[in-house]
């Protein structure tokens, strides 16, 4: 069967194994099912997720022009301490900011490759770290605001990493983590203006199963713009990766704004 469509980021179900959707304007595919079978990806041309036009994308699935005009797109999403709108201050677009960030996150530490510290709303638990590839997640606080939540991981960004080796998460070598402890070693670490919040956030270890036939033993990446036809036996999906039986992988969220075909 064949599909079109602009790639946006795999919808996810928790579950075990998680199930995934790829999921276009008219139509959508369950990934799960394509699991052992040919996969075929070409790459048609650009269409940014805001403006609709077909102009080459710069980031996060937008055109230049809109990256650096739209709300969701400043800079306090990728460094939530920059958040300002429980100062009654705007970035780009107040309400939107207002509601995007007053609201509940979450700090948490995550085992993907090896221990991160990381961020997220409340409404996205276990979403975002089914799409970071996390094994493991657990909640250190929940704080009312993103700029809570930002200046904590800013402050435990020296003892963990904020960052996930996507390539050790892909190859499944993931050190073995106590949660739990790590949890309790963080405590101290916390912002003064954080500290109320530890005791009063849930300790829940979230176990993540991914539908991964067999792991790769290497991996080389799949990039449309120089590979515009691919076309592969699909053995596995983990974060918003597909893995393919050679060891070629592809980040679906990295071409957000990418017009393609697919044949399966």
């Amino acid at each position: 069967m064949q599909y079109e469509g602009v790639l946006t980021k795999m919808q996810a179900e928790a579950g075990s194994p998680i199930q995934y959707y790829l999921v276009f304007e008219d139509s959508f595919l369950h990934m799960n099912q394509l699991l052992g079978k040919p996969f075929e990806i070409t790459f048609m041309g650009y269409q940014c997720l805001h403006c609709s036009k077909k102009k080459k994308i710069y980031r996060m699935g937008y055109c230049y022009d809109c990256f650096y005009v739209i709300p969701g797109a400043g800079d306090w999403i990728m460094r939530p301490e920059l958040s300002t709108a429980h100062l009654d201050v705007a970035d780009r677009d107040l309400e939107y900011e207002k509601k995007a960030q007053l609201q509940p996150h979450i700090v948490y530490l995550a085992s993907a490759s090896d221990m991160k510290v990381g961020v997220t709303r409340k409404t996205q638990v276990p979403t975002r770290w089914i799409d970071q590839g996390a094994s493991q997640a657990i909640a250190l606080v929940e704080v009312p605001n993103r700029y809570l939540a930002g200046i904590t991981e800013v402050a435990l960004k020296s003892h963990f990493s904020d960052k996930i080796n996507w390539k050790k998460m892909l190859l499944n070598e993931i050190a073995p983590i106590d949660l739990t402890e790590r949890r309790r070693f963080v405590q101290p670490l916390l912002p003064d203006e954080v500290q109320q919040y530890f005791e009063t956030t849930g300790e829940k270890i979230y176990n993540l199963e991914y539908p991964v036939l067999e792991y790769p033993k290497k991996i080389s990446s799949l990039n449309l713009v120089t590979t515009p036809v691919f076309e592969g036996k699909l053995t596995g999906i983990k974060g918003q990766y597909l893995m393919f039986e050679d060891g070629t992988v592809f980040n679906v969220r990295a071409f957000e704004g990418f017009g393609v075909r697919i044949n399966v």
